[in-house]
């Protein structure tokens, strides 16, 4: 058995912590665990670091009972549930012992005095109340502790009087009784002085209690104060989002003016230097602010974030008069999320290594959207690919699409819950050709393994297209979920055709803890006309790393690999590109490898994520995009999401019809799928061709950049919303 390191504090301490060996199985035996001692709790984990996120197990000392087998043993046994803990050494044992018995009194104390407690008082003064009340509680008991102490100290004070009394009767010579004696009186002082400490706090108590009434008045004071200041940051708050809500109304503005002249490309010579020091093959750059002084008056204005974005790299042609005028007034609200309590773990745990399409949840877990709806928001940041358009230089160009593939992880930093499962040939359309002069069309063309196909036209110069295949597995303490396939971007002007796939999402804490989604892998973008790429980074969250958390960092280079941009942020915030005036090579690293010196010039803002609406995080923290999805709309196709029948009750708060109507449609689509495996088994028994499950809207076609076999999207919607035929569209819902 290996040292164990002594406990962090005194047994007294409101906190115990230190190291034990707890008992695990026959095969490991004892096992080295750190333990905290905490407002009657005792809790232990595998290391130090996992106090932050994994609790290991919980045992509640008022209720516990604490048994001693041998010098350095530890027995705690509560309901069920015993620990066998062994301590290194009988002094470090009986620190715990006595840490978990004050503890366990403390605790024993406070279950009592929160059944006593009266709720008899008015509501208005019931919260002061309470706050003086568990200040005193909590001196109190601290007084409790020092009268335990206390007694302890007249228990064993007595028994060594009463040892030094008959050692007085025998017979020592005289100076030994004369040692005796003067031993017996320093020990009546002790017991006297313990006594005099006792008291000592007991006024002390006395003295804070006839204080309870002034504390209670500053306290009041202090309350109405800070109310007082959210009063006054609500009503600033309403008064930006009026200013921002009166600019974006505004039919026409002039986007330069004289106070903020258009840089040109020849001045950027004379702007402030920037280093990045990096090594080479690596993706991880330094990210610097900004120095430019207009830089930092558009960041502090006023404006909407989209115009930030796109003001911040001086484009005088951002926005045209059509874009600025008054559109059709989109929902900025959704009913609010019921609070419904479920075990999530209670419906994992049989479901480890299983794909996350084939697990039954209920819609308690569920956003009231579709997948088809989750690969739209993609578009939230769709600006960005109409700037790009109009770029003449490809390598500026590459720089937005980078933005673009990194804006579309925003809205998932806070989204924690899961999409619903689109059902075989469901659809969703998303029209916004004439706000933002695009139009959108998703399809569900396989169910296993789920399989989603995506087209998206704009007037602006570009098309979009890709075919997602969700491959997700969870792992009993995470859910990884793996999106394969191509996303292909061509611009109609310039014929340039970029290809990239998207990372990895990782959501933790499925066991315990609170729930948060994490982004890691490497997005490889390229320009298949020009052969320039971009190599962007997403860098892990880890709690050892000095890193910005959600870091992304990246290089954007010519057909010959010669760097001219360095790209930096974060996926949930903004992205920054600075373009590269000189590089050189540096010292080598402790690793052997040379860095690569980067010269660059400020950083330009490319993207900045949108504020959340208000009352963001009682709406499934939907964006301002999100909210307007389900919405209803008129003449679209019968299998659109926007008319599932289980997703529009839970959006309505209904959860309860919510899960009865998931059931109905999975078993429809169930008896679906066996009617047509019948119509196959039959087929080929008759010695006929049978094509299988054909989409509608898309067909399969081989890709002549990747080589892959992917869904496109075939033409015909449209034309058939215009005419409302729909006559072809399978019965879904």
């Amino acid at each position: 058995m290996g040292r164990v390191a002594a406990p962090c504090s005194a047994p007294g301490s409101d906190t115990y912590k230190g190291w034990l060996f707890k008992w695990t199985n026959y095969i490991k035996g004892y096992q080295r665990r750190w333990f905290v001692l905490s407002n009657g709790l005792l809790s232990y984990y595998r290391t130090q670091a996992e106090m932050a996120h994994t609790c290991r197990g919980t045992i509640n000392l008022a209720t516990a009972h604490i048994d001693t087998e041998d010098a350095c043993n530890i027995v705690l046994s509560s309901g069920g549930r015993t620990y066998h803990l062994k301590a290194s050494t009988e002094v470090e044992r009986q620190r715990w012992v006595t840490a978990l018995e004050l503890a366990k009194a403390k605790a024993i104390r406070m279950m009592n005095d929160q059944s006593d407690d009266s709720a008899d008082e008015e509501p208005t003064s019931q919260s002061d109340h309470s706050e003086i009340q568990g200040t005193l509680k909590t001196l109190a008991s601290k007084l409790d502790d020092l009268s335990t102490c206390n007694d302890l100290i007249a228990k064993h004070g007595a028994a060594l009087q009463r040892s030094l009394s008959e050692l007085e009767t025998l017979r020592v010579p005289l100076e030994g009784g004369e040692k005796i004696k003067a031993v017996n009186e320093r020990a009546t002082l002790f017991r006297i002085t313990s006594n005099a400490m006792i008291n000592a706090c007991r006024d002390f108590l006395d003295l804070a209690e006839s204080h309870s009434r002034r504390w209670q008045r500053v306290l009041q004071h202090e309350r109405e104060q800070r109310t007082h200041l959210e009063e006054t940051i609500e009503q600033l708050a309403k008064q930006h989002n009026s200013l921002e809500r009166a600019w974006r109304e505004a039919p026409t503005h002039a986007v330069n003016t004289p106070d903020t002249p258009r840089k040109e490309e020849a001045s950027d010579e004379d702007e402030d230097t920037e280093y990045f020091d990096a090594m080479e093959d690596s993706r991880a750059f330094i990210t610097v602010t900004a120095t430019d002084p207009s830089h930092h008056r558009l960041a502090s204005s006023p404006l909407n974030p989209k115009m930030k974005s796109l003001i911040s790299n001086g484009d005088s042609n951002d926005f045209s008069g059509k874009e600025l005028q008054p559109h059709r007034k989109r929902r900025t609200q959704i009913p609010e999320k019921p609070n419904y309590s479920l075990n999530l773990w209670s419906i994992m745990k049989n479901c480890i290594g299983k794909e996350l399409s084939k697990i039954p949840m209920p819609v308690n877990f569920n956003e009231p959207l579709s997948m088809l709806q989750r690969l739209t928001e993609d578009l939230e940041y769709h600006e960005l690919l109409d700037k790009a358009a109009r770029c003449e230089n490809s390598l500026e160009q590459m720089c937005l699409v980078a933005a673009f593939s990194v804006s579309s992880y925003s809205t998932t930093v806070h989204r924690t819950a899961k999409p619903f499962n689109p059902l075989l040939g469901e659809t969703y359309e998303l029209d916004r050709l004439e706000e933002f002069g695009y139009r959108s069309l998703c399809e569900q063309v396989s169910h296993h393994p789920p399989a989603a196909a995506h087209h998206v036209m704009s007037q602006r110069g570009w098309t979009l297209w890709q075919e997602i295949t969700i491959a997700s597995k969870f792992r009993g303490k995470y859910l990884s979920i793996m999106p394969l396939g191509a996303i292909h971007l061509q611009f109609h002007a310039s014929g340039n055709h970029y290809v990239w796939r998207k990372v990895t999402s990782t959501v933790h804490n499925i066991i315990v803890g609170k729930l948060w989604i994490d982004q890691s892998g490497d997005i490889d973008i390229v320009n298949h006309r020009t052969k320039e790429t971009c190599q962007l980074k997403f860098s892990p969250y880890s709690y050892f790393s000095r890193e910005v958390p959600r870091k992304v960092t990246g290089v954007v280079k010519d057909s010959e690999g010669q760097a001219h941009y360095i790209l930096s942020g974060t996926w949930d915030d903004k992205m920054e590109s600075a373009k590269i005036v000189q590089s050189s090579r540096g010292s080598s690293s402790s690793e052997g490898k040379q860095k690569t010196v980067y010269q660059t010039l400020t950083p330009k803002l490319l993207w900045k994520k949108y504020p959340l609406p208000e009352n963001a995080e009682n709406m499934y923290c939907f964006s301002s995009l999100a909210l307007t999805l389900n919405e209803e709309e008129e003449g679209v196709c019968w299998t659109d999401s926007r008319l599932r029948p289980d997703q529009r009750l839970m959006e309505a708060g209904r959860w309860d019809e919510a899960n009865v109507e998931k059931q109905r449609l999975e078993e429809k689509q169930r008896a679906t799928r066996r009617r047509r495996e019948a119509e196959a088994s039959k087929a080929i028994d008759e010695g006929q061709d049978f094509e299988g499950y054909i989409p509608l809207w898309f067909h399969q076609r081989t890709d002549e950049l990747t080589g892959e076999t992917i869904y496109v999207y075939k033409g015909g919607y449209w034309e058939a919303k215009e005419r409302q035929e729909w006559s072809t569209s399978p019965d879904i819902f």
